[in-house]
């Protein structure tokens, strides 16, 4: 836990004159805003800040580059209510989010969320209704380099195909009129922590980030350190650049999946208690494996109550070769599927 007092602000908070020089770290996030065109000149952005080196870097930098985007900017600070010092630490954020004239908002869960994946998810909701309350058009949140790399060894460790590997993207919806931003993904966390020393700013430490009851914390603490020791010094960087590569070729696969799957399907509706659909072999046949995969599992994803697993993609695509009749047995939900001549057929039961 960390304490900090607010009641002397270092000058060097105070974000910087438009006609000062910038620290190259400046410079790069507003090419890269640029460059990706991640958002544009006078919008509404609610930024996303825990009080740690990450969140701090982010909103310091988009407080200094604002007189030149002129952007409204939100601070917005979720409190899970895990951790003992979790209201010291809004209250932390807040001061910080005053001092900067910055509106402020604090979402706070109604009871201790006590899982990484439920945090996650709470908190993304959290962020989009507070969006979505105050017309903010982006959320900007402070993922870098380094967590890209956490995430590509934590999905590949769980294993995973391409798309695990490629997660934490540059951007993606959270509704049709809000999207997610994350402008540091070549900035790795020692970058970060150096930003915040030269600007003197107040990180809240949270004890969380040293339990290493949690798999994210094992692989930051020990596992990266290791690699970088053993391995590779630019471990962090490679990885991430690693996870872009595949960013783009998930992108292809999916679009040309799609275009498969449209052309291969059709839909028949049996009577009010079954729903079936049909999907051409001889059309599927035509496509390689891995896009036949992936059409199976877009197909199972609409179906299935949950996400479908390696398993489950698998049995489905072996009927594009299987012979006459083959079925499967149950999936999840109580669909089958079943060879019918030049088709499979997939029968969910309503």
């Amino acid at each position: 836990m960390n304490n900090i007092c607010l009641f002397t602000i270092p000058s060097s908070l105070f974000p910087l004159p438009f006609f000062m020089t910038w620290t190259p770290l400046h410079a790069q996030i507003h090419r890269t805003i640029r460059a990706r065109r991640l958002f544009e000149h006078k919008q509404r952005l609610l930024v996303a800040v825990s009080g740690g080196q990450d969140s701090l870097c982010l909103i310091k930098l988009l407080l200094d580059l604002q007189p030149k985007w002129q952007w409204d900017l939100g601070i917005a600070h979720c409190d899970h209510c895990w951790r003992e010092d979790s209201q010291a630490n809004a209250h932390h954020v807040e001061n910080l989010a005053k001092f900067w004239e910055t509106p402020f908002y604090l979402e706070t869960a109604n009871e201790p969320i006590n899982t990484e994946a439920t945090a996650r998810n709470w908190r993304y909701q959290a962020l989009t209704k507070i969006a979505q309350l105050h017309n903010y058009q982006y959320v900007i949140t402070g993922h870098t380099a380094s967590d890209r790399a956490e995430t590509l060894l934590y999905n590949l460790i769980r294993g995973t195909g391409a798309d695990g590997l490629q997660a934490l993207t540059w951007q993606r919806p959270l509704t049709d009129n809000i999207r997610l931003i994350r402008p540091l993904l070549e900035i790795t966390r020692s970058q970060t922590e150096q930003f915040c020393q030269e600007f003197n700013l107040p990180i809240w430490q949270d004890s969380t980030n040293q339990d290493f009851k949690y798999a994210r914390n094992r692989i930051r603490q020990e596992l990266l350190p290791y690699l970088q020791t053993n391995f590779n010094p630019k471990v962090e960087l490679n990885l991430a650049q690693t996870a872009e590569l595949l960013q783009a070729e998930v992108e292809y696969l999916e679009q040309a999946a799609h275009k498969l799957r449209q052309d291969a399907m059709e839909e028949k509706i049996n009577n009010h208690l079954n729903h079936s659909l049909r999907l051409n072999r001889q059309i599927l046949k035509t496509a390689p494996l891995a896009i036949q995969r992936r059409v199976m599992r877009q197909v199972l994803q609409e179906i299935l109550p949950d996400a479908p697993n390696f398993e489950h993609i698998e049995k489905l695509t072996a009927l594009i070769t299987a012979s006459n009749r083959s079925q499967t047995d149950p999936f999840p939900g109580g669909v089958i599927a079943i060879v019918q001549g030049d088709y499979i057929c997939i029968h969910q039961q309503r």
